[in-house]
């Protein structure tokens, strides 16, 4: 328990604070997000991921932090969402969410988080060290008219008949293995992901904001999608199959429930490749994840063998340095073990002569998660900047990504 700068009291969420912190969700975000609440403290995360500051009796704020992993190459980083946050209109301005976005990340830090990631409204998550990492897949409305160069002859509108065998139904329990085992394939060209956690699918399944689907060919799924709720049309995420003819039959049987889709398009999976020609082109609006890095030195110590290798693979091998300029980080370099254990040390105002790259703290996230790379960074932000572009090309070269988050960021 802990006082807020207003005298509140901030603490652990109780099974008794349920339907307060349900009608607080409601009334402040939407409705699935009562039900939502209630998935994750009555599921394996339990009530110490939620906290609440109450005034009195009186439930007034509250905050959920999730458990998540990232990968990067083959480094998986043990990582923390922050969701599920509401406060009354009446405490609004009292610095209530800053407390728990403050027991946020402490419980992070404990249960061993190297990084957080979240979808937030814009701008307000980087008031709590948050910043704009990783892009977001665009959603792409599908053609009403013949795709140039598709080669069918037909409208991107119109569908075949589902094969025989072939049914579209919506998930269950039963399923999560093939679901599982769908993303893990759609994801693995991707150099960073972010995929659901066993315990999610079990909520996913139950959540009232989306719904899981999968198409079942002679009685073994062969593909799946997550479906918004109808908006003037149905929202399609998270696609994966087994097979291009499985991506075509999933798309056909989506058609077949009547409403204009959307899809999002996330480019290196098999329905990615299989849709592209089909899909309308996305928009140029900036929509990234926000990530938080409290302490850069233990992820890029995690992260050695892949930066190791990305070195190795080009031929290249020495010290590297990198300063945030109210700090510097090194990771000295040996022949036979590669990239060393990190070395932290206080100011250097001028990397450069050291052969080190100069970032910024808040570009950080960006620079090990995101599309741009060191040098995209270096066209963007005076503040970043690689002298050896060689050497820190090499080593911090733009990714590709992909998050698998409980809300759908559309």
């Amino acid at each position: 328990m802990t006082t807020t700068p207003g005298g509140l009291e901030l603490r652990t969420a109780r099974p008794s604070d349920l339907d307060q912190i349900g009608t607080l969700l409601v009334e402040r975000g939407e409705e699935p997000d009562a039900l939502d609440h209630r998935l994750v403290v009555e599921g394996e995360l339990g009530w110490d991921a939620c906290a609440v500051v109450v005034d009195g009796d009186r439930v007034v704020s509250t905050a959920t932090l999730l458990d998540e992993t990232v990968r990067v190459g083959d480094v998986v980083l043990l990582a923390g969402q922050v969701e599920l946050v509401a406060t009354d209109s009446g405490y609004e301005g009292r610095g209530l969410v800053r407390a728990l976005m403050g027991w946020a990340h402490d419980r992070s830090r404990d249960r061993g988080h190297l990084v957080q990631v979240m979808i937030g409204i814009p701008y307000f998550y980087r008031l709590f060290g948050y910043e704009y990492a990783i892009d977001i897949p665009r959603a792409r409305a599908l053609r009403e008219s013949p795709s140039p160069g598709s080669g069918t002859g037909e409208p991107a509108s119109a569908h075949r008949d589902a094969p025989a065998g072939s049914v579209l139904r919506e998930a269950t329990t039963a399923d999560i293995p093939a679901l599982v085992a769908l993303q893990e394939a759609a994801q693995a060209p991707y150099d960073v992901a972010m995929p659901h956690p066993e315990e999610r699918w079990r909520w996913l399944l139950a959540h009232e904001g989306s719904t899981m689907r999968v198409l079942e060919r002679d009685g073994i799924v062969v593909a799946s999608a997550r479906t918004g709720p109808p908006d003037e049309g149905l929202l399609i995420a998270e696609a994966a199959a087994a097979d291009t003819a499985a991506a075509h039959d999933l798309l056909d049987a989506l058609r077949g429930l009547g409403e204009p889709l959307t899809i999002v398009h996330r480019p290196l999976t098999t329905p990615g490749r299989a849709w592209a020609d089909l899909l309308e082109p996305g928009g140029t609006d900036a929509t990234q994840y926000y990530a938080r890095l409290e302490r850069p030195e233990l992820a890029l110590d995690a992260l050695r063998p892949v930066l190791t290798a990305r070195l190795r693979a080009a031929g290249l091998g020495r010290d590297v340095v990198i300063s945030t300029f109210g700090r510097h980080y090194r990771l000295p370099w040996t022949t036979d073990a590669g990239l060393g254990p990190v070395e932290v040390g206080g100011p250097m105002q001028a990397p450069g002569v050291a052969k080190g790259a100069g970032v910024a703290p808040d570009r950080l996230p960006a620079l090990l998660l995101g599309q741009f790379g060191i040098q995209g960074l270096e066209r963007l932000y005076p503040d970043v900047y690689a002298p050896d572009a060689e050497f820190f090309g090499a080593l911090f070269p733009p990714v590709t990504a992909d998050l698998l988050t409980y809300y759908l960021p559309w």
